[in-house]
C-alpha cells in the first residue's frame, strides 16, 4: 500500500505504517456509539456543593497551593480566529457595501466598545487617510472591515484568538485572552514559591505571535500580582496527524501522489497534557475569559473543583495503598466499593459476588487512574457535549462527557438524554496527573480508542474523509476517574463571534 516515498513522509511524522493502517479500517468500520445509562444531573453524577463545602474546598486548595506542589494551566491555543469573523468576511464578499443583517448593523453601532477599537482606527487612518467615523460617514463600511481583517490592517481574520484583544480597561490598556489567563493563574494557580505555570498550545505558525506577546507582558502581571511566570509553548505533535481517505475508504493522495495527512483534533493535545511534570493541572479554552471585575466566580469555582480534587485524591490514595499492603477485610473492600460506586460514580456489576481477592484486584484498577474534576453549567442550549453516566466495555457505567456525534440520535431514548440534558460541559477542568505512589500517570494508555470520530472534507475540490482522534475531554479521558460538579454559568462565557465581545460579560465595568 505504501511506496518509498510514503514511508520516508510516515517516518519523519513518526507514524508507523501499522498505525496508518489502523486508521484505514476505522474508515472502513466506523466508530461505534456509547450505550448510555442516563444523562448526569444533580443528586446522579453532578455535585451541588453547599456554601460551607464550598468554602472548606477553597480552604483545602489554599493549603495545598502553600504544600510545595506544582501546578499548571494548560490552555488549548492552537485555534486561528478566522470562524469569529466569519460574518465579517460574509460582508466583504458581499454584493452590497452598507450593513444589512442585525449582526452587521450591530457591529457597526457598536464599534467604538471593541478593545481593538483604538488599534483599527490606527490603522485606517494609515491605510485609507481616515478615520473609522469619517469612513462610516462616506459610507465606506468595507474599508473599515478589510483594515480589522486583512493583512494590510490588523490581520485579525488570520490571527490566534489569544492574541486579539478582548478587553477594555479604565486604564486605558486592553488584554488579549492570553493576558486574562496570566490573571487567572496569578489568582487560583500560585503555587507556595508564587511560580505561576501556563502551558500554551499553539500552531506552529503563531508561536512567535504568543511568545512576543507573552514576553512582554510578563513584568506588568508579575508586579501587578506579586508572582513570576514560567510560560511556555508547545505545538500539536506530527505523530497525531490522521491519514485522510477517498470515497473508497483508501488513501487521499495529492496531485503529486503524496498521502494527505490531516492534525488530529484536539484529542491529539493529551500527547502536550502527557509531556508536563505538574501535580494538578486546570484546563480551560482559550477564549472564556472575562475582565477582572467579573472574575470573583471564576476564581471561586477554580480554587472548588481543586479543592474537591485534592481531597479525592487524598482518599483514593489512602484506599490504593491499603489494598497495595493486603492488610484488609471484606467490610474495608466494601467500604472502598461504596466510596466508587458513590463518590466517583463508577458502577460495576457482581462485586458481591467477588472474592476477597477478585474484588481487590477490581477496585484497584479502577482507582488507580488520573482524576478530573469537571465543571458543568445549566443547559442553557449551547451546541456541544454534556456530562452522561455511559457504559464501558468491561460493562461497567462511568462518568463521561460525550458529544453528539457519540450518541445514536436515531434512538429516540438516547437523544432525549440528550436533548433534555440539564447541563453543558464548559471545558472547566482539573486534573490529578500523579498516582499514589507520586509516578506520573502515562495518559495514552487511558484512551480509548474506540470513541473518534470521522467527518466529511474536502481539498482541491475533492471529497475526503477524515479522522478525528478521540477528543480531549471525551475519548482521550474515557478512562479517568471522573467528578462532575455544578458551577454558575458566569464562569461561562465564550467568545464565538466577534460580536459576543459586546455582551455586557466582555465590556468593562
Amino acid at each position: 500500500m505504501f511506496n518509498s516515498e510514503d514511508l520516508k513522509l510516515l517516518e519523519r511524522k513518526g507514524i508507523t505504517p501499522e498505525q496508518v493502517e489502523k486508521q484505514l479500517q476505522s474508515f472502513k468500520d466506523g466508530f461505534p456509539f456509547l450505550e448510555l445509562d442516563a444523562a448526569a444531573s444533580v443528586g446522579n453524577g453532578v455535585l451541588l456543593p453547599t456554601e460551607d463545602e464550598i468554602s472548606e474546598y477553597i480552604r483545602i486548595w489554599e493549603n495545598y497551593c502553600n504544600s510545595g506542589h506544582t501546578i499548571t494551566k494548560f490552555v488549548p491555543a492552537s485555534g486561528a480566529a478566522s470562524r469569529m469573523f466569519k460574518d465579517l468576511f460574509g460582508f466583504l464578499d458581499a454584493d452590497y457595501s452598507t450593513p444589512a443583517s442585525d449582526f452587521e448593523k450591530k457591529f457597526f453601532e457598536s464599534i467604538e466598545n471593541f478593545a481593538f477599537y483604538n488599534d483599527l482606527n490606527a490603522a485606517c487612518l494609515k491605510n485609507e487617510g481616515k478615520d473609522i467615523a469619517a469612513l462610516i460617514a462616506d459610507g465606506n463600511y468595507k474599508a473599515v472591515v478589510a483594515n480589522l481583517l486583512q493583512k494590510e490592517g490588523l490581520n485579525y481574520g488570520a490571527k490566534p484568538k489569544g492574541v486579539l484583544k478582548f478587553h477594555k480597561y479604565d486604564n486605558g490598556n486592553a488584554r488579549t485572552p492570553l493576558e486574562e489567563h496570566m490573571a487567572e493563574g496569578a489568582l487560583y494557580a500560585s503555587s507556595s514559591d508564587s511560580i505561576v505555570n501556563i502551558h500554551f498550545t499553539v500552531s506552529p505558525e503563531h508561536r512567535e505571535l504568543f511568545t512576543t506577546l507573552a514576553d512582554g507582558s510578563k513584568e506588568m502581571f508579575s508586579q501587578l500580582y506579586g508572582v513570576k511566570y514560567n510560560i511556555s509553548f508547545s505545538e500539536q505533535k506530527a505523530s497525531t496527524d490522521t491519514i485522510a481517505a477517498d470515497k473508497d475508504n483508501n488513501p487521499f493522495r495529492e496531485s503529486d501522489g503524496s498521502l494527505l495527512f490531516r492534525p488530529g483534533g484536539h484529542g491529539a493535545l493529551i500527547e502536550n497534557l502527557n509531556d508536563l511534570t505538574s501535580d494538578i493541572v486546570f484546563i480551560k479554552n482559550i477564549d472564556n475569559v472575562v475582565p477582572d471585575h467579573i472574575k470573583g466566580d471564576t476564581v471561586i469555582y477554580k480554587k472548588v473543583l481543586a479543592g474537591i480534587l485534592v481531597s479525592v485524591e487524598e482518599k483514593i490514595f489512602n484506599y490504593l495503598n491499603i489494598l497495595d499492603s493486603k492488610n484488609y477485610d471484606r467490610e474495608l473492600l466494601n467500604g472502598i466499593a461504596a466510596f466508587l460506586q458513590d463518590k466517583i460514580c463508577c458502577r460495576i456489576n457482581g462485586l458481591n459476588s467477588m472474592s476477597d481477592e477478585e474484588l481487590a484486584k477490581t477496585l484497584y484498577g479502577k482507582l488507580n487512574r488520573p482524576v478530573r474534576v469537571c465543571g458543568m453549567v445549566k443547559n442553557v442550549g449551547e451546541p456541544g457535549g454534556g456530562p452522561f453516566l455511559a457504559y464501558n466495555s468491561d460493562g461497567s457505567i462511568s462518568l463521561q462527557i460525550l458529544e453528539s456525534s457519540q450518541i445514536d440520535m436515531n434512538d429516540s431514548a438516547k437523544q432525549e438524554m440528550f436533548t433534555k440534558g440539564t447541563h453543558f460541559n464548559p471545558v472547566d477542568l482539573v486534573c490529578g496527573l500523579r498516582g499514589y505512589k507520586g509516578d506520573k500517570f502515562n495518559l495514552p494508555d487511558f484512551v480509548d480508542q474506540s470513541t473518534g470520530f470521522i467527518s466529511s472534507k474536502s481539498k482541491s475540490g475533492r471529497e475526503l474523509k477524515a479522522l478525528e482522534l478521540p477528543g480531549l475531554w471525551n475519548g482521550a479521558m474515557s478512562n479517568w476517574n471522573t467528578l462532575f460538579v455544578e458551577v454558575p454559568l458566569s464562569t461561562f462565557n465564550p467568545v464565538k463571534t466577534v460580536n459576543d465581545l459586546l455582551r455586557e460579560q466582555h465590556q468593562p465595568s
